[in-house]
């Protein structure tokens, strides 16, 4: 499966109110760190059990990145019963993605 496209229109259904984990990559076409990244990305989505993975554009989608005070990129914020459950901000190996979804 490939990382769903959050917007602030399925923001609410995909994330907020997701019965499973969803997490969550703050990116932008223009950076380089993201762009090497989303392979990463790319490999935990199709692996993905038990959660969902999702991007958010911070340049198509600010008031996103704001209302999580996202204030660098990469960010991922792991999300479990529609809160924050955890975050790492720069370019993360596989491995220490995978251990925040434990």
């Amino acid at each position: 499966m490939t990382p769903i496209v959050l917007t602030s229109e399925n923001f609410q259904s995909e994330v907020l109110q997701s019965s499973e984990p969803v997490l969550i990559d703050f990116w932008a076409p223009w950076c380089a760190p993201c762009r090497a990244f989303s392979p990463v990305l790319d490999e935990i989505a199709a692996e993905a059990s038990g959660f969902k993975v999702g991007k958010v554009n911070v340049d198509e989608q600010p008031e996103l990145a704001a209302s999580f005070r996202v204030m660098s990129i990469p960010t991922l914020i792991l999300f479990k019963n529609g809160a924050p459950a955890g975050r790492a901000v720069g370019v993360q190996s596989k491995e220490n993605v995978l251990a925040m979804l434990k």
